[in-house]
């Protein structure tokens, strides 16, 4: 075979899952407890992390489509063993911070590496694919958040001891499962046929409308990544718990997978699924408006997870779908940049409407946005869905 085997690519996608689970849940609260810093300040550091996560998805999307994607993908992985390596040292202030935003940069190249790697798999379906590459994701964070839960405690450098040695089996795993003619290099070598490709209108007016959803869906879920974190704690409830939401949170993410890849078998509709999300994601914040215990976290946990299973995977699926082989790279790499821009600004955002408000505030308008893209994405693209062209898988 000339592509790289989907079990190698999804067991990537769970590696570096797992590396990379090991680092996020624990970062807006090590930064506010351990380091003594505002909501508003961890979210300005939060945003430059998303930013350089945008930048590292924009630029490695754009080389995917003209160079060596196996020299590409190891450069990325080796990137991110350095700087991990480097925070089990150096992890105080301004040390952290800094690593962070370099570790933001080459995990989103490597993100875009995966997804755009799987473009080039023609063996099942684009959206079995993202769907497949989604779980495995999701099993890393598992694995990765039980983990954080229990070491943390010792020690933030063994956090990052432990991500960079999971980084390396990435690294050892890609070096020799991912050199295949098929996947090294793009189908189209001739670089100016590459740039001069443009979509079609209605293509491209689906893609935008869904990127800006994208981005904006990503503002909402962050504040149970960054600003939850401190809220939950500061109910009395410790760290390790706040990390078993989101264990549950992905191995549910994993039964809610399957469930949505066996429907998707009998009632294919791309655009269904991604509304669908948006509503449960609405739903999650709406539900925490009138709880504070435990119990009701969890709940909020788990309508959070069915819209997360159906709205992540859904997006650049429909992407692969509206454009052609040429630039799949790029357009997968918009798809993470997008979803960067929403990571960066989200906890600032959440943040200050904290510091002036309340987190009831908060929880309100998060509801509020996520009806109005639901209205706002189906009324843009409705009349350009039907005059779309699909490229093949």
């Amino acid at each position: 075979m000339n592509e790289i085997k989907l079990h190698w690519l999804f067991l990537g996608s769970l590696i570096n899952n797992i590396a990379v689970s090991t680092v996020w849940p624990l970062t807006t609260v090590y930064m506010h407890d351990a380091l003594g810093k505002s909501l508003t300040e961890v979210g300005i550091i939060l945003f430059l992390y998303s930013s350089s996560n945008v930048l590292g998805n924009y630029i490695s999307g754009k080389l995917f489509d003209r160079h060596n994607r196996y020299f590409l993908t190891i450069l990325g992985i080796i990137g991110s063993i350095l700087i991990s390596s480097g925070l089990i040292f150096f992890n105080g202030w301004p040390f952290y911070p800094i690593g962070l935003v370099l570790f933001g940069f080459t995990t989103g190249w490597n993100l875009t590496m995966i997804n755009s790697l799987g473009t080039t798999v023609h063996l099942k379906s684009g959206r079995f694919i993202f769907n497949m590459l989604y779980l495995a994701q999701n099993v890393g964070v598992v694995f990765g958040t039980i983990a954080v839960g229990f070491i943390y405690p010792i020690g933030i450098g063994y956090v990052f001891m432990l991500s960079t040695v999971i980084l390396i089996i990435y690294g050892i795993s890609a070096i020799l499962t991912y050199h295949k003619p098929g996947s090294i290099y793009p189908v189209k070598r001739d670089k100016e046929k590459a740039v001069k490709v443009k979509l079609p209108k209605p293509n491209l007016t689906i893609i935008a409308t869904f990127f800006f959803t994208l981005s904006i869906i990503w503002i909402v879920y962050e504040q149970w990544v960054s600003n939850m974190s401190v809220y939950i704690t500061g109910s009395g409830i410790p760290l390790s718990m706040y990390s078993l939401l989101w264990t549950l949170n992905a191995f549910l993410l994993v039964i809610f997978q399957l469930v949505i890849n066996w429907i998707a078998q009998k009632h294919d509709s791309l655009y269904f699924q991604i509304y669908f999300g948006i509503l449960f994601i609405g739903l999650s914040f709406f539900t925490l408006i009138f709880t504070k215990t435990y119990p009701g976290f969890v709940l909020s946990m788990v309508v959070l997870t069915i819209g997360e299973a159906s709205v992540i995977p859904s997006i650049p699926a429909l992407v692969n779908e509206l454009t052609p082989v040429a630039v799949k790279g790029k357009y997968q790499g918009l798809t993470n940049a997008f979803s960067s821009i929403g990571r960066a600004i989200g906890p600032l955002v959440g943040g200050v409407i904290i510091d002036f408000t309340s987190y009831g505030m908060l929880f309100i308008l998060c509801t509020i946005a996520c009806v109005a893209i639901i209205i706002g994405s189906e009324i843009v693209s409705r009349y350009a869905r039907n005059k779309v062209t699909k490229y093949s898988e």
